[in-house]
């Protein structure tokens, strides 16, 4: 039987420090990494970013075993590791570098995502996490990387259950 290769998914939401941190924490993820993507400066530096002139997000890509979790999956927790009803910000993070995207790959993602943003509507939220096809992912600088295990004092994400399981 052969092992199916790894996949990576690309999520926005805030803080990327939070998302990485919990993205971690779930089964059939094999690593999550901190950066940035959909705006226009290449390769960007988390204080190019800071200044909310390039048009990115802060994002973390996840690379996970497709036998183990599915990308639907991954999007229902990236929809309750983070508040999808804040336009540009994230708690007290503000700006359009913290908006909410789910940036997908493929049709398939796309439909998940789609599938999601209706269900949360559909139970009164007020959806702002926008679904952009994906844009270039650039990693951000290694202090960055894996932040709340290096510095566990300084959470910022608070999960919230907003699907019925």
């Amino acid at each position: 039987m052969t092992t199916p290769q790894p996949k990576t998914a690309i999520f926005a939401g805030g803080c990327f420090w939070g998302l990485e941190h919990l993205f971690r924490s779930v089964d059939g993820v094999l690593d999550a990494d901190s950066g940035y993507s959909g705006g226009h400066v290449p390769n960007p530096s988390y204080r190019q970013v800071c200044t909310g002139t390039t048009g990115h997000a802060e994002a973390v890509r996840v690379t996970y075993d497709p036998s183990r979790v599915s990308y639907a999956d991954l999007a229902k927790a990236f929809f309750e590791f983070h508040d999808p009803t804040q336009l540009n910000r994230q708690g007290p993070d503000i700006g359009t570098q913290y908006r909410s995207v789910l940036f997908y790959a493929d049709e398939a993602e796309h439909e998940a995502g789609r599938e999601l943003v209706r269900l949360l509507t559909d139970s009164g939220y007020r959806v702002a996490t926008a679904l952009e096809p994906r844009a270039p992912f650039w990693r951000a600088e290694e202090e960055h990387q894996n932040y709340l295990a290096k510095h566990p004092l300084r959470g910022c994400h608070i999960p919230v259950r907003r699907f019925r399981q």
